[in-house]
């Protein structure tokens, strides 16, 4: 009997080996990473403490659909994420990560990830120098420029690698399978990444350097949480990974919140305040936001995060600008 082949959802659509990876993790407030979770998670949590991770590490013998693409197979990645849970009915909660920003040095990756995922890829200089040993730890850096800055992360560790305990800390860094991004409508897509569970070491010291006042590159609030030293850093040997094909949530999942996702109206003017409200879709319709004329606000909607550029009229506000653009993820409202 002749055996079935896969269907393409089935199969990975992206394979790799995942190598030498650098996790410094970050306190971060929640309400901080509220405005970007995508919709249909929560925010998740290492014992009671809301963390983001700068991960870096290497992408070795990559292949996309099981095709191996020449001068793109072997790269280093460095990305800022978050964790977050989904509940699904009659399953564990799938643990997962939201990514706010990620790097790689070749700009066809970027672009391809931008446009099949909608993950915010940048294309940056980049270099690494790995020399660890398994048995003995040693030491393992990556980093990239970006406007003329310099940027790395770096760990120590020593002795042999292990597998982290269930309940560590190490576990929970590492053991997010899931991926989840807010998509240009509003909607999120999730996917599956699978990897068998990882050895890892403790860092013994850990760094991350670049530019204190630079907001280009995560934003202003996330700056300031990258600006403190890390609450707990670790390397892990990394592995074969699998990435398999997003599926939308709300057509045709266990989730369907996108019914009555609000758009926003043109803006009203009364008494010198700009209103942006959300027109009423299904039943549901969003209360009004008001604002003291030449603020910035980001207001968080199921389309997005909001950057609001309030003032007596919308002839006067066509710049968008400060705060609400300098946010990884922020977008003009429609209401301007």
């Amino acid at each position: 009997m002749k055996e079935r082949r896969p269907r393409l959802e089935e199969r990975p659509f992206l394979t790799a080996r995942w190598e030498s990876l650098v996790l410094l993790n970050f306190p971060c407030p929640p309400g901080i990473l509220r405005p970007l979770v995508p919709a249909g998670t929560e925010l998740d949590d290492w014992g009671g403490r809301h963390l983001v991770s700068l991960v870096g590490f290497r992408f070795v013998d990559t292949r996309v659909r099981g095709w191996a693409v020449p001068g793109h197979r072997t790269f280093d990645e460095v990305n800022l994420r978050f964790y977050v849970r989904r509940t699904v009915a009659g399953e564990e909660p799938r643990r997962g990560v939201v990514f706010v920003r990620e790097l790689v040095p070749r700009r066809a990756i970027a672009l391809v990830a931008r446009l099949l995922y909608n993950e915010p890829y940048l294309a940056v200089p980049m270099s690494h120098e790995v020399r660890l040993r398994p048995d003995r730890g040693g030491t393992a850096k990556y980093a990239w420029r970006h406007e003329g800055k310099k940027y790395f992360i770096e760990a120590e560790v020593s002795g042999p690698a292990a597998e982290p305990t269930p309940d560590s800390e190490a576990r929970f860094i590492t053991e997010h399978y899931w991926g989840y991004t807010r998509q240009r409508d509003g909607s999120t897509l999730e996917y599956e990444v699978k990897h068998p569970t990882w050895r890892t070491w403790e860092a013994s010291t850990s760094t991350f350097a670049g530019p204190k006042d630079d907001d280009a590159l995560y934003g202003p609030e996330l700056s300031q949480v990258l600006g403190d030293p890390p609450v707990s850093a670790f390397i892990a040997l990394g592995s074969e990974v699998a990435v398999f094909p997003g599926r939308v949530l709300g057509r045709g999942s266990d989730w369907a919140d996108l019914k009555g996702r609000p758009r926003m109206e043109p803006a009203r003017v009364a008494n010198g305040q700009m209103t942006c409200s959300p027109a009423r879709l299904g039943r549901e319709a969003r209360p009004e936001t008001r604002c003291v004329p030449g603020e910035v606000r980001l207001q968080q909607s199921r389309i997005g995060l909001l950057g609001t550029r309030c003032c007596p009229s919308r002839a006067s506000s066509a710049a968008w600008t400060t705060r609400a653009r300098a946010l990884p993820g922020a977008r003009p409202p429609s209401c301007w």
